[in-house]
């Protein structure tokens, strides 16, 4: 029996020898490549994290013991320690969640995985267990290099710094990376951290190692060697940076020898006060595919196969990402003005392009959305136009800056906000959908939501063009939508999509939800109820020729892939009763609720956002068996049929 199959809890590792512990991180590795490559998944993180996650877990006694990942896409490991080995469905719906999430498991404490904030968390349960008496309790908190970019570490470690009383150890996963390797001047700076003699023995073996691997090894190699070690400094007779830190720090440990991680750990859990454990590891450990993709080391895969590495999934369409990437590389060759910005996401958001052909106009500064944005708002006080690139869950933790920094001052700064809406397997903290509820309330914003490639391309040219305000462009995950064609523009921009004589229902869709909304056309048409769907291009401001259709209909519904509170729908419903129009409005969207993970049609269909299950709903509103009911059928069609069967409430 192979020794992965008698773990069931953190404590079967304890009857374990060390030489076991080896043999079970093989088997773990073999298992994580074998499962992963069938599901997709963060492969490349979880490959680096073996060895220290079981001593992790040999060592401290979870739950008791608190233990806070960050970001959570490196727990797989994690989860197979913790009773967790059936990865059939790993981050599809019924299946486990690719980060921690504490409905699987007592282990589980944090399930955001927005970067950076595992420091904050140990900080409060430590202070917790310390208030309460529960002083023998550890807190552990396990945090990549990359996440060391962000803000509030330092916010952080300048409390924990302040306190040394309490058991707390910061475990440091350095690999020079987060998705590519990690920038700043703070890595270049601790160089000096891995020249010291008490690296040389582990310095020297990995790179031996890695020559061997021939050139792209090589070239990661040197990536490692630039990792983000600001904080250590000090512990590397380095007193020219935070010299008024006061934690103890042990390492650099090479972090895939378990003996010396077993050890580490035993000495940072002895020592009764705050402890950084800094091990060195290598994304992607142990699969040749992965340590020699230059690109992201699989940092996240789709479906592959096991030996090669190769994607088994079969090519689609472009990316919104895709086009998105050749269109700023259009538009920045036309204009030099033009300047990107990212977050530590330089391929993942499509700016790489422009780097590869623009290197001094593309600035990633790390997992630093707040530094991003409102460098940008100084980028554009300057004379240039910068494109900020982010998932649209990231650009939540920068709203004030947008708010006081680029919309107060009216600086031209164009955000381009990726897996914008559902985005599927990923879960609660990466859905894009909250961005058109929170974005809107800033005053002056412009918000465009495209619905295909070509408007993809002609709202971007629209947005950097602007330069006395903020503009957001927002696209989903996944393939581009095929191209819609509209029956006519409207002098304002408003695309008609599909017009009909009889003006009953105003379908208004935000980006890809036009798809929807002729399908939702189509079948209301079927039952005798005229529809015309109309797409803004740019939802916010509310385009005035939307509020002028919708005084001839007798009904508006919305249809829209963020939250309905606060969203689009809402700003049409105002926008209508401040012009005196009296039409009743349906605002469909998601519910204000944190989505479990699955694939988009799924989600979509559990909240009720599919054609068939809104032209029922449409139905009931026309025909007045449903809140809000529509105007009134005029005297010449007051015939109505009653509502059909196949639409019929359930």
């Amino acid at each position: 029996m192979a020794l992965l199959d008698t773990i069931f809890g953190p404590r079967d590792l304890d009857r374990l020898s060390m030489e076991q512990l080896v043999q079970l991180a093989a088997e773990v590795r073999a298992f994580l490549v074998r499962e992963v490559s069938k599901t997709g998944g963060h492969l490349g993180p979880n490959l680096g994290v073996v060895e220290l996650t079981i001593a992790l877990h040999r060592v401290f006694e979870s739950p008791r013991d608190a233990i806070v990942f960050d970001t959570g896409h490196q727990a797989y490991v994690h989860k197979l320690l913790t009773g967790r080995q059936d990865f059939s469905l790993l981050r599809q719906a019924g299946g486990l969640a690719g980060y921690p999430q504490r409905r699987e498991s007592e282990h589980d404490i944090v399930e955001s995985s927005h970067a950076s904030s595992s420091l904050s968390w140990a900080d409060g349960i430590s202070r917790a267990f310390e208030m309460t008496g529960q002083s023998d309790r550890h807190v552990i908190a396990v945090v990549g290099d990359g996440s060391l970019t962000g803000g509030m570490t330092w916010e952080a470690l300048n409390n924990i710094s302040d306190d040394n009383t309490r058991r707390l150890i910061i475990i440091v996963n350095d690999n020079g990376r987060s998705y590519a390797p990690t920038i700043g001047g703070m890595a270049r700076f601790l160089n000096t951290v891995r020249t010291r003699q008490a690296y040389h023995s582990a310095y020297l073996t990995s790179r031996q190692a890695f020559e061997r691997m021939g050139a792209p090894a090589r070239a990661f190699f040197r990536g490692v060697r630039g990792g983000m070690h600001g904080f250590l400094a000090r512990f590397s007779n380095n007193e020219a940076l935070y010299s008024n830190l006061d934690i103890k720090y042990i390492g650099p440990i090479d972090g895939h020898d378990m003996a010396a991680m077993v050890e580490a750990l035993h000495q940072a859990k002895g020592y009764g006060a705050p402890v950084i454990v800094h091990a060195i590891t290598q994304k992607g450990k142990g699969y040749d595919p992965a340590v020699q993709d230059t690109a992201d080391q699989f940092h996240a895969v789709g479906q592959i196969d096991p030996e090669t590495g190769e994607s088994t999934e079969s090519a689609g369409a472009p990316s919104w990402t895709s086009v998105f990437a050749d269109e700023l590389l259009r538009l920045a060759t036309l204009d030099p003005k033009i300047v990107g910005i990212t977050a530590a996401m330089l391929r993942p958001t499509g700016l790489h392009k422009m780097a590869e052909r623009f290197p001094a106009r593309v600035h990633d500064v790390g997992i630093a959305e707040q530094h991003a944005v409102t460098s940008a708002a100084g980028l554009a006080f300057g004379g240039l136009h910068p494109v900020v690139a982010l998932y649209a869950t990231f650009i939540n933790r920068a709203f004030d800056q947008v708010l006081m920094d680029v919309a107060l001052h009216k600086a031209g700064v164009t955000f381009v906000l990726d897996r914008a809406g559902v985005t599927g397997p990923d879960g609660p903290s990466h859905h894009g959908i909250w961005d058109l509820a929170i974005l809107q309330v800033v005053p002056g914003i412009r918000l465009a939501a495209p619905r295909d490639s070509v408007r993809l391309a002609e709202e971007l040219e629209e947005a950097v063009a602007v330069d006395d305000a903020p503009t957001v462009l927002r696209f989903p995950k996944g393939s581009v939508s095929a191209p819609i064609d509209a029956v006519r523009r409207l002098g304002d921009g408003v695309d008609v999509l599909l017009e009909s004589a009889q003006k009953d229902v105003l379908i208004v869709t935000v980006g890809p939800m036009a798809t929807i909304g002729l399908d939702v056309a189509d079948r209301l048409a079927a039952q005798g109820i005229g529809a015309t769907v109309v797409d803004p291009r740019w939802v916010v401001p509310v385009p005035r020729s939307i509020v002028a259709l919708a005084a001839e209909y007798r009904i508006v519904v919305t249809i829209e892939d963020g939250v309905r509170v606060g969203g689009v729908g809402t700003r049409v419903r105002q926008d209508l009763r401040e012009a005196g129009v009296d039409t009743a409005v349906t605002e469909l969207g998601l519910p204000d609720e944190f989505l479990d993970h699955g694939t988009r049609a799924e989600i979509l269909d559990r909240v009720g956002l599919t054609p068939q299950r809104i032209a029922r709903d449409v139905v009931a509103m026309v025909l007045g068996s449903k809140i809000p009911h529509a105007r009134p059928l005029p005297a010449d069609r007051a015939d109505t049929a009653s509502i059909p069967a196949n639409l019929q409430q359930d």
